[in-house]
């Protein structure tokens, strides 16, 4: 009788000491989750975030943030209840004013231009590239539309695909940039990728991907251009409280939310961003997810049954990396094997549909895990 693949064991000395490899709810460390468990995370669970402990929680969340990115002085932090799908119809009442322009290469930036199409906007102009591809707004920034858009969209980090993008203002053909306001989607990027500061007005991200915290929280690093907008555009039309960028902001001063907040999660993002900072701070993440990314990116090619799903080396991302295998491996099946073994969430996105594995490279996950990995596959391949 032939064995059951599902039964395999995986030499111990092989597997990685840490088996999460999700792209979201992602891995959070030990050292996280013990200061949730601490007599200082115990007292802070159950009680009022608007008292002093749980508002210097969230000055603690905003200040490392602001170290981490290097934010200019006049740049703010704000955070609010509800992820970044929640921030796409935020951005839609409190930062477009009539039309917004989106770079749509995935899922995800295709969800943010499908919330731009609220009733008091005009439809978004858009720009869209196959996934795995790049789209980019420079081309939409020179046309003949682009004196109608006042806000220019594009995601750092396309978690459904692995395509990363530069945090860019679009550029005219003068090499100025346009005028508007620039939004980036950072969540699969933020605390893993650097970028410039002066090149985004509002960089979104929700923590639980590469801040390795809880999701129900989304974050903002906002330009005075953003923040103006907001006020201005919250004089001028109706915009639903939850909604409101300008009342975040407001709230944010005083290190609070609108509404309650999970304090779970802030803890747990403050822990993160604090062992960032710690480590080495951006240039420190940056080059430990780009050698975890690198690793599988190497293995990958050197696989004659498996390849990267983004074949262009200088757009693949550092924080989520999906391979491709040969259509004579059963992805599913190996997938299920690893799980059985402690090594999960390796599913490729929902709607690709493709044969293969997706991986989290964030700063949490050990480079050496990445490697075990590989070769746990290697092994399992070889079985099946």
């Amino acid at each position: 009788m032939p064995i059951d693949p599902r039964t395999l064991r995986i030499p111990r000395d092989l597997l990685p000491e840490d088996g999460r490899f999700g792209s979201g709810p992602s891995r959070v460390r030990d050292a996280q989750v013990d200061a949730l468990a601490s007599r200082a995370g115990r007292g802070l669970l159950g009680t009022s975030h608007r008292q002093a402990p749980v508002r210097a929680l969230v000055g603690r969340l905003r200040s490392g943030v602001a170290t981490l990115f290097a934010l200019p002085s006049e740049y703010e932090v704000a955070l609010g209840v509800g992820g970044s799908t929640l921030f796409w119809d935020l951005a839609a009442y409190s930062l477009v004013e009539r039309r917004s322009a989106h770079a749509v290469h995935g899922d995800f930036s295709a969800k943010f231009a499908q919330a731009a199409r609220a009733p008091h906007l005009s439809p978004p102009l858009l720009v869209e590239a196959p996934a795995g591809s790049r789209a980019e707004l420079d081309g939409a920034a020179r046309g003949a539309d682009a004196s109608s858009v006042d806000a220019w969209a594009l995601v750092q980090n396309e978690t459904s695909t692995g395509v990363a993008a530069p945090v860019r203002r679009p550029r005219l053909a003068s090499g100025a940039p346009a005028a508007g306001l620039t939004i980036v989607d950072a969540t699969s990027a933020a605390g893993c990728l650097t970028w410039d500061p002066l090149e985004a007005d509002a960089y979104y991200f929700s923590p639980q991907k590469g801040i390795g915290a809880d999701g129900g929280l989304w974050i903002a690093a906002l330009s005075p251009a953003a923040i103006e907008r907001a006020e201005r555009l919250a004089g001028e039309r109706f915009v639903p409280a939850t909604l409101s960028l300008a009342a975040a902001v407001r709230e944010s001063r005083k290190d609070q939310t609108l509404n309650t907040p999970a304090i779970a999660t802030l803890l747990l993002a403050a822990e993160q961003i604090d062992w960032l900072n710690a480590s080495g701070g951006m240039s420190w993440a940056a080059a430990r997810c780009a050698d975890s990314s690198g690793r599988l990116y190497a293995w990958a090619e050197s696989r004659p049954w498996a390849s990267p799903f983004v074949e262009d080396p200088t757009i693949r991302s550092k924080s989520v990396v999906t391979i491709d295998l040969d259509a004579t491996i059963d992805a599913a099946l190996l997938r299920e094997v690893l799980r059985a073994n402690g090594i999960v969430d390796l599913d490729p996105y929902r709607s690709l549909k493709r044969n293969g594995l997706r991986v989290g490279t964030f700063p949490s996950v050990e480079p050496d895990d990445v490697s075990a990995l590989t070769a746990c596959v290697d092994w399992v391949v070889e079985r099946l």
